[in-house]
């Protein structure tokens, strides 16, 4: 089972991701948003040692092999590498005060984290690609599908409206990977969307992400619980499945027409 999610970095891996910065139009910036997320940690001091090499095994990885590089952070369902720079949220739903997602922030660039539980003998990301294109172009945005260092991904053009009332829109990366039981879906969005050395700061901080899947029953798509670092989550506020929606805004770059 660990061949779905293992795979080596090739030189048409750096190629296909290099093409995605490069479509993306030339963008002026917006200011960051999402009141919604509580900052919950900030990590700096580490020195960058997960970083792959064309050739080399990629992750995201499953807990039963993480790799002893770097030092990351314990949110739960998710290990998060930590890198200087590095800003760590974690969203929060207002009503119900579930962690929902991992948001990291480096630089201008933005990466969502969600870890899911997916069926033993299946993987979600085939079925999932299709549904986020439906729903990107019920809202007005368009999709592509194309390879990339993780496999197949989804570009996005996601609309928004400018706070001087002009319609826009932003391009996202949906990475996706199938793991032992379990489901990773990444959201890029800011400058790693039009800057090659950002994407590829980005991807490789994915990459090294650790899912810890949990030995209990779980419903397919039910999202795997996260917690503040230092903080386990209630058991019983884990109950419902959140939906596998379109990010929020963070740091982005935002097309103006």
């Amino acid at each position: 089972m660990m061949a779905l999610f293992r795979r080596k970095r090739t030189r048409e891996d750096s190629e296909a991701a290099t093409d995605v910065a490069e479509s993306a139009q030339s963008p002026d910036e917006a200011p960051d948003g999402d009141a919604g997320a509580e900052r919950a940690a900030s990590s700096g001091e580490e020195p960058d040692q997960g970083e792959a090499a064309v050739g080399e095994l990629i992750g995201p990885w499953d807990v039963t092999e993480e790799p002893e590089l770097g030092s990351r952070m314990d949110l739960g369902a998710l290990r998060v590498p930590k890198r200087p720079g590095l800003q760590i949220r974690m969203e929060v739903d207002k009503k119900t005060r579930r962690v929902v997602a991992v948001n990291v922030a480096l630089d201008g660039s933005s990466l969502q984290l969600q870890a899911f539980a997916a069926p033993r003998s299946e993987g979600l990301w085939e079925d999932l690609r299709g549904e986020l294109a439906a729903q990107v172009g019920k809202q007005g945005g368009s999709t592509q599908e194309r390879s990339g260092p993780f496999g197949e991904e989804l570009l996005a053009r996601l609309p928004v409206r400018l706070p001087d009332g002009r319609s826009g829109h932003r391009p996202a990366r949906f990475l996706g990977v199938d793991g032992p039981r379990w489901f990773l879906r990444g959201v890029l969005t800011g400058k790693a969307m039009v800057q090659e050395q950002a994407g590829a700061d980005m991807e490789t901080i994915f990459g090294d992400v650790v899912v810890v899947r949990g030995e209990g029953a779980r419903a397919p798509r039910d999202l795997l619980p996260l917690h503040l670092p230092g903080k386990r989550q209630d058991p019983a506020e884990e109950s419902g499945r959140p939906s596998l929606e379109l990010p929020r805004r963070g740091p982005e770059i935002t097309e103006t027409r």
